[in-house]
């Protein structure tokens, strides 16, 4: 009966992640459109796309806190309501500077991932929590049906009646949520403000799994967002196949996602990412080669191992914080937003200032090669044993 219980929880938790996504991704979807009505250059439009990425990074340590604190229902259903406001002002107006104000607050949506790792994180036991986290990413598919859904129904009934359709939606999720979601019982009292925080000057680890985080999520919404835009420009793909295309990038690493968690559960996120790593190092450079199937096969190849590494992490988080999820997730979240926020911006400027995008994904693998360093100096070197802090 229990399990019954948390099964549906999870579902409930995984499908409003999904609606926050889709919001939260909904001008990256728009950008091909955007972009030529606007008349916009490759760095105003990368501005555009990444703004959303700010609010939903930083936001995500003070909604955190507020999760250990308060509890997943109250938050995810609170935030899915607000999520109206900004879609109505846009369906008003779309212009550039009503992009970036409202773009800003439609990044509230992008928290969403730390409510539910704090949400679900208390209807399982540590065992199964890799698993169960890696279903709930499954949730980041919201993304996918914003790029890939946005703009064909763009084409078809326009923006300002496509945005009102992705906020009515979260309108009626959020209620659906408020209605039926119930919070897990806690493994400790709550804390207060100051002990939660402390935890995020006091463990070096946290830091360190910010910074994995900051590659595996932080890679997936870069690409994931400006995919679209990118393969339009690079490739002079239509707006609807580049979507399609930057569709099925999300919903691999999305898919991969509790694949990943599951394999933490029986190997541990430490070797998982060990592999994640590796191979991020040896496929990110092939996508700056100028062929749109080495492309393609090396986008899809980072898509997987990103998911895996998704997985991986929150894994880690879980094991080492177990009383601190929401906190510790509000940290980690943070830099994976941000690690998504800085690289469309990068790759914008490296369009107008080279016409070309191939530092950015040698930049990619560096990164991915510093992080197995770090990876290795802190877990690798010297194992630990499940569930006991690696020495510091």
């Amino acid at each position: 009966m229990k399990d019954n219980v948390s099964n549906r929880q999870l579902a409930l938790a995984t499908l409003a992640f999904a609606v926050a996504f889709a919001n939260w991704g909904l001008i990256a979807g728009l950008a091909p459109l955007l972009k030529p009505e606007l008349q916009l250059t490759a760095t105003q439009a990368s501005l555009m796309i990444a703004i959303p990425v700010i609010l939903g990074s930083l936001g995500r340590i003070p909604v955190g806190l507020l999760t250990d604190r308060y509890g997943g229902r109250l938050l995810f259903s609170g935030l899915l309501i607000f999520g109206l406001i900004p879609t109505i002002a846009l369906a008003f107006n779309h212009s550039y500077s009503s992009l970036l104000f409202w773009g800003f607050w439609l990044g509230l949506a992008g928290s969403s991932f730390v409510i539910g790792v704090g949400f679900v994180s208390l209807w399982f036991p540590p065992e199964r929590q890799g698993t169960a986290l890696g279903i709930y990413g499954i949730g980041n598919i919201g993304q996918s049906v914003a790029v890939f859904l946005g703009p064909v129904l763009a084409v078809r009934i326009g923006i300002p009646a496509t945005v009102l359709v992705f906020g009515g939606v979260s309108l009626i999720w959020g209620l659906v949520f408020a209605r039926w979601a119930r919070n897990g019982e806690r493994r400790a009292p709550p804390k207060t403000l100051q002990e939660s925080i402390r935890v995020l000057y006091t463990e070096p680890l946290s830091w360190v799994l910010s910074l994995f985080y900051f590659l595996t999520f932080g890679g997936f919404v870069a690409l994931g967002i400006y995919l679209p835009t990118l393969l339009r420009d690079t490739f002079q793909l239509t707006p609807e196949d580049a979507g399609a295309r930057a569709a099925g990038f999300i919903i691999l690493a999305t898919l991969a996602r509790p694949l990943g968690g599951w394999l933490s559960d029986r190997f541990g996120g430490q070797r998982v990412l060990a592999v994640v790593f590796l191979g991020l190092a040896l496929l990110a450079w092939p996508m700056a080669l100028p062929s749109i199937y080495t492309f393609t096969i090396s986008a899809l190849g980072c898509a997987a191992l990103l998911g895996l590494g998704n997985g991986a992490v929150f894994k880690l988080v879980a094991q080492y914080f177990p009383t601190q999820v929401g906190t510790v997730t509000g940290l980690v979240g943070a830099a994976g937003g941000l690690g998504g926020f800085f690289p469309p911006l990068v790759l914008g400027a490296l369009a107008d200032a080279t016409g070309s995008l191939t530092l950015g994904f040698v930049f990619l693998t560096l990164f991915a090669l510093g992080c197995t360093l770090v990876l290795w100096l802190v877990f690798l070197r010297r194992q630990p044993a499940p569930g006991v802090k690696p020495t510091r």
